[in-house]
């Protein structure tokens, strides 16, 4: 799929998106990503947004829905290099209380 590769290392599930994620994209994104979540059952679940250019609605949507999945199969959730643009969205709607937000630099 060309908005998203999945990778899974050391019980960390990594989804990378890319390029635009809205309402178009979203769902089949949703879908693999649960998939995985089911299969894998890792320790935590990343969302690597760095390659993405720009995120609406439907991709908050889609993080906060994996979230909620997430937090009852007892999973952790990163949202890691989100853009400026993207960081405030989810800051503007009070993501970051819920879900981490790292940045590449932060880490050591």
């Amino acid at each position: 799929m060309e908005n998203l590769s999945l990778s899974c290392r050391n019980e960390v599930l990594t989804a990378t998106l890319k390029n635009e994620i809205d309402h178009h994209s979203a769902v089949s994104v949703r879908n693999e990503i649960d998939d995985r979540l089911y299969k894998e059952m890792p320790r935590a679940l990343v969302f690597d947004l760095s390659e993405v250019n720009f995120m609406d609605s439907s991709g908050l949507g889609l993080v906060l829905g994996r979230y909620a999945k997430a937090k009852e199969l007892g999973i952790e959730v990163v949202v890691k290099n989100p853009s400026k643009r993207t960081e405030k969205i989810f800051r503007m709607a009070g993501t970051d209380k819920l879900i981490k937000i790292i940045h590449d630099k932060e880490i050591k």
